[in-house]
């Protein structure tokens, strides 16, 4: 290959690859002293000319590639998703003023220098277009089941894992701590070894609780990260001296899937929240684990409640909102609601057509949602 018009010269001072997931891997030195070369320039023209084999150079087929970069393991580099450092160097080939292009060109070389995150998350705000994995919207309509890992459907009434995996990059840093007083099949404590967060759960039966440490164990993580699950009640039990033993007052973030009242029986143990007798008996157990929780969320933090309604003797019962108003009643400010879809479920699996027949008898719609509110301590 020639190497001497300026174009490929230019392409020879910037290391990239491509690495397995399509990622643009670059020498993050040369790729600034490139950017910083280009925005000096002041014919648009001319300009236009760098970016356009700038951004040539990262379309390259690999093979052919690989003949001009040469990218170092043990050197500083930064990695883009392919499409979104295509579309800044499109929106520069596209400004109809040098000082627009310039623009995009200074937007793109903040989000190689600097990273910007909150309190809250590790979400870089100068590459935000590139967290496509997050959820933003109000409606979650997810196909089926994060399978990954050691996640198991068999346990009846757990979450799909989807749910403490967006709350979790929502809401938390890498060694942030979790908490979760329905702990369950371990959902949430999976999803917190599998992203870098340290997590403590609650759960009423002991038999449940060592099948979810026996589950737990077997997932692998790249992170050194404690999950603890603690047998006991969620309304009364003393949390913060386990949290003492690992040196923290209080988490980061609470997670909370209570059982829908009685639609699911989960033990025989009268302090279970399925074995309530009434909707109010329900709420007033709920609003116990509630206040028994809160003192352990860092003020600031958030909490994430995941829950569903029922319907019994031709009523409609809104458990959702109900839930929704006792944590509110302690003092959080709501967030966000959020509907999330749901097709089948282990009790209803082999009986669509029998409930489409008592929907159509009994005047109601088939569940087919539950609902994530999202709230703030205050």
């Amino acid at each position: 290959m020639n190497f001497k018009n300026p174009d490929q010269l230019l392409l020879n001072n910037v290391e990239s690859s491509i690495d397995i997931s399509g990622r643009s891997i670059l020498n993050k030195e040369k790729f600034l002293n490139v950017l910083q070369e280009i925005y000096l320039l002041e014919n648009l023209n001319i300009f236009r000319n760098r970016i356009s084999t700038l951004r040539n150079s990262i379309l390259f087929p690999v093979k052919e590639r690989d003949e001009i970069f040469n990218i170092n393991s043990n050197k500083n580099n930064v990695s883009f998703k392919k499409k979104h450092l295509i579309e800044d160097f499109n929106q520069m080939l596209e400004s109809m003023t040098i000082d627009r292009a310039k623009y995009y060109l200074k937007r793109l070389q903040k989000g190689v220098e600097e990273v910007k995150t909150s309190k809250i998350n590790d979400i870089n705000l100068n590459r935000w277009k590139e967290y496509e994995e997050i959820f933003l919207d109000s409606l979650w309509v997810v196909p089926k089941r994060d399978s990954s890992g050691v996640h198991m459907a068999s346990y009846w009434g757990n979450f799909i894992p989807q749910i403490p995996q967006q709350m979790l990059l929502r809401y938390t840093k890498k060694g942030d701590w979790v908490l979760d007083t329905f702990v369950g099949s371990g959902t949430s404590l999976i999803e917190c070894k599998k992203l870098g967060r340290n997590g403590m759960g609650i759960e009423l039966s002991s038999e449940v609780a060592q099948k979810a440490r026996d589950l737990i164990d077997k997932q692998y993580s790249e992170f050194n990260v404690s999950t603890e699950i603690v047998v006991g009640d969620s309304k009364n039990i003393d949390i913060s001296s386990k949290l003492k033993n690992h040196n923290i007052k209080q988490v980061q973030l609470l997670i909370m899937h209570p059982p829908y009242h009685d639609i699911i029986k989960f033990t025989d143990d009268d302090r279970d929240l399925s074995n309530t007798q009434s909707t109010d008996d329900f709420l007033s157990m709920f609003g116990e684990v509630v206040e028994n929780a809160t003192p352990l969320l860092e003020k600031g933090r958030y909490f994430a409640l995941v829950i569903g309604d029922k319907y019994s003797k031709g009523e409609w019962i809104p458990l959702g909102f109900y839930c929704m108003r006792e944590v509110l009643n302690r003092g959080y400010t709501l967030k966000s609601i959020v509907i999330k879809n749901f097709e089948d479920t282990k009790g209803k699996r082999n009986q669509k057509s029998l409930w489409r027949y008592r929907a159509l008898v009994g005047g109601f719609y088939i569940f087919k949602h539950e609902y994530i509110f999202i709230f703030k301590k205050s």
